[in-house]
């Protein structure tokens, strides 16, 4: 169940104590696992931590976690299609160009009719809420009033979002393209007035400049959208190097760039702000260009693996100091579950440990990586990391409330077991590797609960 933004001010505020377990990644090689604890939220803001006792303050809304359940950060989706949603899981035969030909594209052009928009936007908040998702960088579509519409339903959700209007004025079908350059600037000037008119602190709706990915861009346009994002002081995404193909297209197409992700640094496009979905194929003078400009990488295991797009070295990525979070990256992932992306993450890190020239073992992910991955690596990713990802005093309480299941239980209710000789470590292996959904029983955004099974 959700919880509408119609909530009174009062009830959206109040005060909470959580009593329980808490677990969160404090480092990437570490897990911390606080067994009956008590944390203090004012405001939607976590202003204490200590041991829980029998004697809680009247003046905060007591939620103790039920037996077998544990409190988890929030998770961050650093790159997923809001409109491409529909598409969950139908791929025919194509990798990443053809499919969005045949796949994506029509989609996208349909969503311009707002009801099916509203449709698609709702049923994806929610999923993705229900899926422990706190914070989501979303791609729309070019339209400009169905992609503002996506940005007011996910505040009336609660969902913390980055909301971007894909920018296209080439190399694109002729029924879904910027007719210009500047055309592709003003549009994406639009969202960005009403996000901050809805929104206009970012607590939780923020713009994000939108290159859909370099070969649909200009290059007018691309150095367009980097002056805006310049001046604006915004976050950006776009795709780097997801195939081989693209990868070779953009090379025909930008003969005058050093690289592919020189493409976007010669439109100041590679900032602290940045986000790049994929990052598959690139070289260690790309690599190191990225770490230089301090853009984050959002890695999409399950898409990568879906469309065949191959293996992202993200451990060679780390080792050069480039941030990197996750992305469930629908529709390419058939998942909106950004756990199916921690597990699946530790799972292509082995192969990538066993391809030539690799650094063998030190490529591989634990699922304590996997998940820091998935919370303070996507926190560094959106610049976020001073306000979500971990349970510290300071920082706002985004969360998810994650049940086990017992072999007591109804096989229904979920796919973990725990047979009760388990620790917390291997309860939460468990969870990583077997979990979904059916999992996930509340989640809270900024103190704010926003659903509910």
């Amino acid at each position: 169940m959700l919880r509408s933004s119609l909530t009174s001010a009062a009830a959206m505020s109040r005060n909470l104590v959580l009593t329980g377990t808490f677990i969160h990644t404090p480092s990437k090689t570490k897990l911390e696992v606080l067994t009956n604890t008590a944390v203090f939220v004012e405001n939607g803001v976590i202003t204490s931590i200590m041991p829980a006792t029998s004697s809680l303050p009247s003046t905060h809304h007591h939620i103790a976690s039920p037996e077998g359940s544990f409190f988890f950060p929030g998770f961050i989706d650093t790159h997923i299609h809001a409109s491409q949603y529909p598409n969950s899981g139908i791929f025919g035969t194509s990798t990443l160009l053809d499919w969005l030909k045949k796949y994506t594209f029509p989609l996208e052009r349909s969503l311009a009719d707002p009801v099916k928009a509203r449709q698609v936007y709702s049923r994806v908040l929610q999923r993705t809420l229900a899926n422990g998702t706190t914070t989501a960088s979303y791609f729309a579509t070019i339209d400009v009033d169905t992609t503002n519409l996506l940005a007011d339903l996910a505040l009336e959700t609660g969902q913390r979002a980055f909301i971007g209007r894909n920018c296209m004025d080439q190399e694109s079908p002729a029924d879904y393209v910027d007719p210009t350059p500047e055309a592709s600037v003003e549009r994406t000037q639009r969202v960005v007035e009403h996000c901050r008119k809805i929104d206009p602190e970012g607590k939780l709706i923020r713009p994000i400049v939108t290159p859909r990915f370099a070969p649909t861009c200009s290059a007018k346009s691309l150095r367009g959208l980097g002056d805006l994002a310049e001046k604006e002081d915004l976050h950006i995404q776009t795709h780097l190097s997801e195939n081989k193909p693209e990868c070779e297209w953009v090379a025909q197409l930008f003969e005058g760039s050093k690289s592919y992700a020189h493409v976007y640094d010669d439109a100041k496009l590679l900032t602290p702000k940045t986000v790049l979905a994929h990052v598959v194929h690139v070289s260690d003078e790309e690599v190191k260009l990225l770490a230089e400009r301090k853009s984050g990488v959002a890695h999409c295991p399950v898409s990568n693996n879906a469309l065949g797009s191959g293996c992202c070295g993200v451990k060679r990525l780390m080792r050069a100091g480039v941030k990197v979070g996750l992305g469930t990256d629908v529709s390419g992932g058939y998942s909106c579950s950004v756990l199916e992306n921690v597990r699946q993450a530790t799972l292509v890190s082995s192969l990538v440990a066993l391809q030539d020239g690799s650094k063998g073992e030190e490529e591989k992910l634990t699922f304590i990586e996997a998940l820091w991955l998935a919370t303070r690596g996507g926190a560094e990713v959106m610049g976020l990391e001073d306000k979500v990802g971990g349970f510290e005093v300071g920082k706002e309480f985004d969360a998810q409330l994650v049940g086990l299941g017992t072999v007591e239980g109804k096989v229904k209710d979920s796919a973990v077991d725990v047979f009760g000789w388990e620790d917390w470590e291997e309860k939460t292996a468990k969870w990583v590797y077997r979990g979904d959904e059916r999992n996930t029983l509340k989640v809270w955004v900024a103190g704010r609960e926003v659903y509910s099974k």
